[in-house]
């Protein structure tokens, strides 16, 4: 069986998508390995502000109008816990390394840089994360749930959230409402 890597890839919810954790989802995959598949929804913003988020977990912001936005709902998978999608790497405690220029961080250091104004230049903070077993994503896959694409960066961090699906499926080259829900087989 052949694997495929889908790190660093985007997940596009397909039309027939019946998860509604997932339905009209935009999904980024920090990790996919033979043990399973770690990603971020990030087009399911929370009503918490980044703001608030700070003076909830009582770190003090040196320059509360340098952080915007909302925090996400990253996926279904531990709501209470955070996590920070970031460029460039840096060297912080928690850290999952995606690439050259992205990394996932989990511990509470990158928020107090950032607070300081000396974090990563681009952030997006999530609650929760959306996990896979070994082998259920790509099951997922065969049976028509999500398209594929290799992520932007440019989708990530600068697209407004409502139109990230949409800036994803263009990358594929054509409008997703022409596809039908069910899969083929030849």
């Amino acid at each position: 069986m052949t694997t495929v890597n889908l790190t660093n890839h985007f997940l596009i919810a397909m039309p027939a998508m019946q998860d509604l954790n997932f339905s009209g989802t935009l999904t980024y995959i920090c990790r996919h390995n033979e043990q399973g598949a770690l990603g971020l929804v990030i087009n399911r913003p929370t009503d918490i502000t980044l703001v608030q988020l700070f003076n909830q977990i009582e770190v003090p912001l040196e320059h509360p109008d340098s952080v915007e936005g909302f925090v996400h709902l990253g996926g279904p998978v531990q709501t209470d816990r955070g996590f920070v999608l970031h460029s460039p790497v840096g060297e912080w405690r928690s850290s999952l390394k995606i690439n050259d220029q992205l990394a996932l961080t989990t511990s509470k250091d990158i928020l107090e840089d950032i607070a300081k104004g000396a974090g990563a230049e681009q952030v997006f903070i999530t609650l929760g994360y959306a996990g896979w077993e070994a082998g259920q994503l790509e099951e997922e896959i065969k049976l028509n749930s999500w398209l594929t694409v290799e992520a932007n960066l440019e989708i990530i961090f600068k697209v407004p959230v409502q139109q990230r699906f949409n800036a994803a499926v263009q990358l594929l080259g054509f409008d997703l409402s022409m596809l039908s829900g069910e899969a083929g087989h030849a």
